[in-house]
């Protein structure tokens, strides 16, 4: 696929300066620019890789000002980062997509397959499955029983989903990622000196625009389902606890962990290694930094980081009273030898 500036301004709305028919079949970081390529300059003080860059195209915020004439065709816009997101989501809809069932797949004559579904080898689909239109299943994925996918859902290589779940539209679940495992419920047994495990015979259901990163869990309900919840992003290892319920267009990066029956709002943001404690109720729009631990309820509207969370300001104040406390308990100790002193005098 090849595009030329010409076009790529009518796009995006943006006005050129240079020659109107470069053509770009590729992106890269404009330090990294190759010919062909296009690239975005968002911060002037990056300006002076415009000298060197060999891509053919740059992106460039209309605010920054240049002092000389560059060799790339430039293309002036408003926010050239949200154009190259605009950009790399044409470039995405633009790829062939596969379609047709592989001979070596395995499909239930009990399963439904939509219209234009590609299914790949060694890929399972189980008995009273539901395809909708447009699916992309990989290679040795696992849907099993009774699982329902809505439509333009795209399922990776060895995702695994349990049974009777539910997969709204549009749903992207990255390769080894496990949906609808049992959720971690054990009964401490006296008698037996063992562990009962408790049946959880719940499901998950994943509402409509749903992405999963690669490797992470989220596990079926004890009873009744697991919520995830229009709009939710979730980045690469992270865990979604039994009988939790995640609100609208909340986004977690890597390694968060939501432990069971907990209840997070929407529009909320989680670092990676953010930890969640159980039975607990998150609000709307709460912004956690990374590695912050949360043991209970959190009001909605806040920005919090440490363990346990507080304010950005007083969080940064303490971790600098922390960095001298050696210096500081060397002082104290000092002062309590003087102490001691004057109370010999007396």
């Amino acid at each position: 696929m090849e595009f030329s500036a010409k076009q790529i301004a009518q796009f995006i709305g943006g006005k050129i300066e240079g020659d109107e028919n470069a053509k770009v079949h590729t992106f890269a970081k404009i330090e990294e620019g190759v010919p062909g390529a296009i690239s975005f300059l968002a911060n002037g003080k990056y300006a002076h890789y415009l000298d060197d860059t060999q891509s053919s195209i740059v992106l460039i915020d209309e605010s920054i000002n240049l002092e000389k004439a560059v060799k790339p065709t430039l293309i002036r816009v408003k926010n050239a980062r949200d154009c190259v997101a605009k950009l790399l989501q044409m470039y995405e809809a633009a790829k062939p997509k596969k379609t047709g069932i592989d001979k070596l797949a395995f499909i239930s004559p009990k399963a439904t397959i939509g219209k234009d579904v590609y299914v790949g080898a060694f890929a399972y689909i189980g008995d009273g499955v539901e395809i909708g239109d447009g699916c992309q299943i990989y290679p040795h994925a696992v849907i099993g029983d009774n699982v329902k996918v809505g439509e333009q859902c795209i399922i990776y290589p060895n995702t695994t989903i349990y049974y009777g779940c539910k997969l709204g539209n549009r749903v992207i679940i990255h390769a080894g990622t496990v949906i609808g495992s049992d959720g971690f419920g054990f009964a401490p047994n006296m008698e037996t000196g063992q562990y009962d495990k408790i049946p959880q015979i719940g499901i998950v259901t994943i509402e409509d625009d749903v992405e999963i990163g690669a490797n992470s869990c989220v596990d079926r309900s004890t009873m009744g389902s697991t919520y995830v919840r229009k709009g939710v992003k979730l980045d690469n290892l992270v865990q979604i606890a039994h009988n939790t319920d995640i609100g609208k267009n909340t986004v977690m990066s890597a390694q968060v962990g939501v432990a069971g029956s907990t209840k997070v709002g929407e529009w909320c943001m989680f670092g990676g290694q953010v930890g969640i404690a159980g039975h607990i109720q998150i609000g709307d729009k709460v912004f956690l930094g990374a590695q912050s631990g949360v043991p209970g309820s959190l009001e909605s509207n806040q920005t919090l980081i440490g363990t346990p969370p507080m304010q950005k300001l007083p969080y940064f104040k303490s971790q600098a009273i922390f960095q001298r406390l050696p210096e500081m308990y060397k002082q104290l100790t000092a002062l309590q030898k003087e102490v001691e002193q004057l109370k010999k005098k007396q």
